[in-house]
């Protein structure tokens, strides 16, 4: 298996002037450091660990030296995470991919909650069914519960995924078409829902309301995440 970090974005929301995943927590450690750290606990060797890089690369590249490889996104500042994503699909070795903002912190027994939907070989995204804020991205099912809509703009979320996501080998090539489609400042969940909509693409909705996890875009989210027991 693949995991994939995406941390090219500026990530200028949160007004730092580092790279974001580099934002130090409460203990210490960056956002991106608890992100290796659990992966590695986790997976162990058994993943091939990839972080696309763009906003200040070598800052991030001497963070996770080491821990894993790199792949450069150039025009980072002029796309989003679409590109970012597909750059990272294209590159990586065969097999399943996990991948993860490189903005989020959640706690060490997320990632092996979704062993049996990693093991099950359909592809999905992990949703927090706990909360629906207006400025995240929210999600709706179809008749048999697999996704249906998936963006910032959907009404009547169920709730919202949490920037943890897998594709399996079988989908990679149907997302990469997408996400080729996609406009250069248009999120990846816009390659998810155009392959829902137009390929058949089946993606699943896994439940990870029990555990915490924090996407941080502002001030409040960090103080959240670091309420969290990350360790």
């Amino acid at each position: 298996m693949n995991v994939v970090i995406l941390a090219a974005g500026m990530g200028t929301r949160l007004g730092r002037p580092h790279p974001k995943p580099l934002t130090p927590l409460a203990d210490g450690r960056s956002i991106l450091r608890q992100q290796l750290d659990h992966l590695l606990a986790t997976f162990g060797a058994n993943a091939y660990r990839s972080v696309v890089v763009g906003f200040k690369m070598d800052l991030i590249m001497e963070a996770a030296a080491g821990d894993a490889a790199f792949i450069y996104n150039e025009v980072y500042d002029q796309t989003n995470t679409s590109k970012s994503l597909l750059k990272a699909l294209r590159l990586a070795p065969p097999g399943d991919v996990l991948w993860l903002n490189g903005d989020v912190v959640f706690v060490p027994g997320l990632l092996d909650s979704l062993r049996p939907a990693i093991g099950a070989g359909t592809s999905f995204v992990a949703v927090n069914t706990a909360s629906v804020a207006e400025e995240e991205v929210k999600y709706t099912l179809d008749g048999d519960g697999y996704v249906k809509e998936l963006s910032k703009e959907v009404v009547g979320g169920l709730g919202e995924a949490v920037g943890i996501n897998f594709v399996t080998d079988h989908d990679r090539a149907t997302l990469v078409d997408h996400l080729d489609a996609c406009d250069d400042n248009d999120y990846f969940e816009r390659g998810i829902e155009t392959a829902i909509s137009e390929a058949g693409l089946r993606v699943a909705a896994v439940d990870i309301s029990a555990f915490g996890c924090v996407e941080v875009d502002f001030e409040p989210d960090l103080d959240r995440a670091n309420a969290l027991k990350i360790q």
